[in-house]
């Protein structure tokens, strides 16, 4: 393999590009990203990065900034690889496996590396200014501008964990802030009803308005066009002054239509990230793997030594069986979770206390452990999980 194009310079492609150096592929490699920056981690975009001055110094690339930074100028150095930022992938054609990009350039390659993540979900209609969807870092740094202009009122639309991030740190800013979630509890799908409802407590813990079971209708305008207020489906009008709309995001697949590839929640890869059509891997967000999609940084990170194993040898020879891992920081409390839960997985607290946002959670099913569940048990969580990760303990979902 003399080539090997990766579609998406952030998180997932960048691992791709490590693995693929690591692991003594020596040809040409190219990286196409569609943002203007060298891979930055998005975790920090919902939290530090909106609340930590610090993060505002530096230089004229916020990428560069070292909060948020994945790699560094002697890393990118040694990749010896072909950069190109700012630059969308627009059609694939698998049969002569040529990448056409919308500069009007065409790759050839003999190998390619899908990672080109997800894309936030929009609510519909036109979007006023002083409303935002939380994907990229200058969805960030434009929503960062705007928290510091002063004490504003905030609505949050989704309840999930980017959601609540934003929630948490816009309270932490000053700001008067509202969380509408249109289910009847946030994370349940994730955390179970039970432990759900726990983590929802801290919303109120810290001030923070919880409406839920109720969906949002429109966004309404001034005459300048900036956002006024929110109307919900259930008809209460809340007034804002800023918006965020967190409300999941899906597969960045919509260029590969017509490519032959299997779309369907993703990129359709089999255990070990190889796609139907050789030399084609996909990783990270846009990769459906044995039936399953993960939207979290470690499985990004994890995959991509496996996919690349597998496109360097032309066909699956290892496979990708990691314990599923997330966390989440909110108000100062840190919830981490591993493991497969089932809807019928019955969640135990076995340290702590739930009136302290402090316990450690067992998930059982059968009389074993399917899953773990934290709140500031970062230690006994770890140990939990390494636990979990046994092969004698493994469990199916």
């Amino acid at each position: 393999m003399k080539s090997v194009t990766v579609i998406g310079a952030c998180l997932a492609g960048l691992y791709a590009a490590r693995a693929l150096r690591a692991q003594g592929y020596d040809g040409r490699l190219t990286l196409v990203g569609d943002e203007p920056h060298l891979p930055y981690d998005r975790p920090p975009l919902s939290k530090e990065f909106l609340t930590d001055p610090a993060t505002a110094d530096g230089s004229a690339d916020p990428a560069g900034e070292a909060p948020l930074a994945l790699t560094d100028a002697e890393e990118i150095a040694g990749l010896d690889a072909e950069w190109l930022l700012g630059t969308r992938a627009t059609r694939l054609d698998t049969r002569h496996r040529a990448v056409h990009l919308d500069t009007g350039r065409v790759l050839t390659t003999d190998g390619i590396v899908l990672a080109t993540g997800a894309a936030p979900r929009r609510l519909p209609g036109p979007a006023p200014a002083g409303s935002y969807t939380l994907r990229t870092l200058d969805d960030a740094g434009a929503l960062r501008a705007d928290l510091a202009r002063g004490p504003a009122r905030v609505v949050v639309i989704g309840g999930g964990f980017i959601g609540a991030e934003v929630a948490a740190s816009c309270t932490a800013l000053g700001h008067q802030v509202t969380v509408v979630e249109a289910a009847p509890l946030p994370l349940v799908p994730q955390l179970g009803e039970k432990m759900a409802e726990l983590c929802a407590r801290l919303h109120g813990d810290h001030g923070v308005a919880l409406l839920t079971g109720t969906g949002v209708r429109e966004l309404r305008a001034d005459g300048d066009g900036r956002v006024t207020a929110v109307e919900l489906t259930d008809g209460r009008l809340l007034t804002a002054d800023i918006v965020v709309t967190g409300i999941g995001v899906r597969p960045a697949t919509d260029w590969l239509a017509g490519s032959g590839l299997p779309l369907a929640d993703g990129v359709r890869c089999d255990a070990g990230c190889a796609t139907p059509i050789p030399a084609i891997v996909a990783v990270g967000d846009v990769a459906q793997v044995a039936g399953a999609r993960a939207e979290h940084w470690t499985s990004a990170t994890e995959q991509a030594a496996t996919a690349v194993h597998n496109l360097l040898a032309g066909r699956t020879v290892r496979t990708h069986r990691a314990l599923p891992y997330f966390w989440s920081d909110q108000y100062g409390v840190r919830i981490q979770f591993a493991g497969h839960r089932a809807p019928g997985d019955v969640p135990r607290i076995v340290e702590g206390s739930p009136d302290d946002r402090s316990f450690l959670a067992r998930y059982e099913r059968d009389g074993r452990t399917s899953a773990v569940l934290a709140l500031n048990r970062p230690r006994p969580f770890m140990r939990l999980r390494r636990e979990l990760a046994r092969p004698s303990h493994a469990t199916t979902g």
